[in-house]
């Protein structure tokens, strides 16, 4: 805490409202803001306002637990404050959790406060995350009991990293070297900030000095400086896609998926301080240097296939999940009512599937493939994998066509490359700009055209006919298996191949596996909620804590939910989602749900073809989950 702004001395009792008077978002911010201005922190109320409301429209922050900290780094405020206000009846703030807020901060910052915003806003969200706080602040009736519970929880922080620091001086073992760590996920949500939660308070119970660069949906965050990198005895990479790698060439580098990042954390830890992992050598190298990082990389837990794919699907997601709902709501008039041909057609639904049909979807395979092409190769990769993806669409041979067309032209490229090494200097230039773009692309439709789109076209219309003729037996086991697929990993390699899977069904016109997924997708988190709600002796005060927040991953078919638990007993936990997921899949086959939305949990219920009975798949699922934990785990000791 010694390099931040203590809160203490951001709050004074002029900027604080015991019992605001607000009862709405808008009517909350303008009171924080009036009390900042007459405390005279402020050049511009105005400007303060449109500061604060653009920051809210990035997304609310009203960050759930009945806390919301609006903020704003602005030139209209004249003194880096914060103010706070107090509503008992709640505000409802568009919170995270959907419940309303009680406690509010608002930080005002300076234009050039530089790192302070930022690291006053981790020290407040870092205090705000203990119940017994959040307890004292809404009892404290006074200006002066409000900033006696704030100074005396800074105090408190204050201590334990003084005690950490402490410790990890006496303990030589573990300060004998520093440590820095990038993680990274597909889509930047939950896994990125698991698991580097994870990796910081297992350093922290270990004595180990290090630190976290996170590469999530909101950039890169806690970025590591050349000198970081220098000084580390080693580099942990927790990720499931890209991440800027030249800059560890001459480092030991220890390669994970982001999901050992979160499950073996002090493993990870152990080998980074003693130097066991291989010293990386960077996409510079020779001939023989990139066969020994080849032999290297199939030892590595994390396939150098898996994490070129992860690329193009994170990138390809928002065009799945913005073009499938809107394809979805086009559906809400009538299955066929884009058509101007049937007698259901309506116009807005025509507008709708060419927004979301004729255009989004189309641009998804080329995506796909252009990105995993440049994760491959870099930017020269991109224009041949798109054109390859895009021919890959309009051949027929779909998703499996672009998946194909990606990796056939990254390694296009990256061939290229080594060919054309020998060029001399003064013809540099051309390689990427003429050389690169038109022979890659020229090899890979050729290859695309002649060679790949025909069969992968055949395969994909044999998979199609083999499922819509599928008997009932055979599709309650695809759903069974989907199902477990799903809860095996929760968001590693095997769930994100079942919802590949999904996402290729409806791109051909099958919307019943991805019903079973998604169902198979939500049932573990909401399974475990409702077990830390009714079998409270299995878990932790912390975790039944957690299980509030589970609930709401789980209706948002965000499978990472389940992640904590599974982490802290994975013998039991697993196998209990497992079951209830390939119940929930099985079950959805067996009734004939369908869905034509790639995302959304429960949020897309109203598109999902025979919802009462999609409802019973997913309860029926989180019943068996929720039973089978209090079967197979211990009670907690008390």
């Amino acid at each position: 805490m010694n390099n931040k702004i203590r809160i203490g001395d951001l709050l004074n009792s002029d900027t604080i409202v015991v019992h605001l008077s607000a009862t709405t978002k808008e009517a909350v911010l303008d009171e924080l803001i009036e009390q900042l201005d007459k405390a005279g922190r402020l050049n511009d109320k105005d400007g303060m306002k449109q500061a604060i409301l653009a920051r809210e429209a990035q997304g609310s922050t009203g960050i759930g637990e009945g806390i919301a900290i609006p903020h704003a780094k602005t030139a209209a405020v004249k003194t880096s404050s914060i103010a706070y206000g107090f509503s008992k009846e709640g505000v409802e703030f568009e919170s995270l959790d959907q419940q309303k807020a009680h406690l509010f901060f608002m930080i005002a910052a300076t234009e050039d406060a530089n790192q302070a915003h930022l690291a006053t806003l981790a020290q407040l969200s870092e205090m705000l995350m203990d119940e017994s706080f959040r307890q004292e602040l809404m009892k404290a009736e006074t200006k002066e009991q409000v900033l006696a519970v704030i100074t005396s929880k800074e105090k408190e922080l204050q201590r334990e990293d003084e005690s950490v620091t402490a410790d990890a001086t006496a303990d030589q073992q573990h300060v004998s070297a520093k440590v820095v760590a990038v993680t990274a996920c597909p889509t930047g949500i939950a896994h990125t900030y698991m698991a580097a939660d994870s990796l910081k308070k297992k350093a922290a119970e270990l004595g180990i000095s290090l630190k976290v660069e996170t590469n999530g949906s909101g950039g890169v965050k806690n970025e590591l400086t050349p000198q970081d990198i220098e000084e580390a005895a080693a580099v942990i990479v927790a990720a499931d896609r890209q991440v800027e790698m030249e800059r560890f060439v001459g480092k030991v580098l220890i390669e994970v998926p982001v999901a050992e990042g979160i499950r073996n954390a002090e493993d990870l830890l152990q080998r980074a301080v003693n130097q066991r992992g291989s010293v990386y050598r960077g996409s510079a190298t020779s001939y023989q240097e990139k066969i020994q990082e080849g032999k290297e990389a199939k030892k590595s837990k994390q396939p150098a296939f898996y994490r070129h794919l992860m690329n193009g699907v994170s990138n390809m997601l928002p065009f799945v999940v913005g073009g499938g709902i809107i394809i979805a709501i086009s559906f809400l008039f009538g299955i066929n009512a884009s058509d101007p041909n049937d007698p259901s057609f309506h116009p807005l639904a025509k507008v709708l599937m060419d927004i979301g049909g004729k255009t989004a979807f189309q641009l998804m395979i080329p995506v796909l493939a252009g990105f995993i092409a440049s994760s491959i190769a870099d930017r020269p990769g991109f224009a041949p994998g798109m054109v390859g993806g895009l021919l890959a669409t309009t051949s027929g041979s779909g998703f499996l066509g672009g998946i194909i067309a990606g990796f056939l032209a990254g390694y296009i490229v990256l061939g290229l490359k080594k060919l054309f090494v020998g060029l001399p200097q003064s013809l540099e230039g051309i390689k990427p700009m003429l050389l690169y773009p038109l022979l890659g692309t020229l090899i890979t439709g050729f290859i695309m055209v002649y060679i790949v789109s025909d069969p992968v076209a055949a395969a994909n219309t044999a998979l199609g006919n083999l499922l819509k003729n599928m008997g009932t037996g055979n599709a309650v086991i695809l759903g069974v298996i989907l199902g477990a697929m799903m809860a095996f990993d929760m968001g590693g390699p095997v769930n994100k191949a079942a919802f590949t899977f999904g996402i290729a069904m409806i791109a051909e016109g099958n919307y019943a596996p991805h019903a079973a997924i998604m169902a198979a997708g939500m049932t573990p988190p909401l399974g475990i909620a409702l077990a830390t709600t009714l079998f409270k002796k299995k878990f932790t005060a912390e975790e039944r804590h957690a299980g509030k927040t589970a609930y709401v991953l789980g209706a948002s078919f965000i499978t990472e939910g389940a992640i904590p638990f599974a982490a802290a007993d994975p013998t039991r936990i697993i196998p209990s989602i497992m079951a209830g997921s390939a119940v929930a899949g099985g079950l959805s086959m067996l009734f004939g749900c369908t869905l034509p939305a790639p995302h959304g949990g429960l949020f897309v219920l109203p598109v999902v073809g025979n919802w009462p009975l999609y409802l019973v798949s997913i309860v029926a699922g989180v019943i068996v989950t929720a039973l089978m934990i209090k079967v197979l785990k211990k009670d907690m000791a008390e």
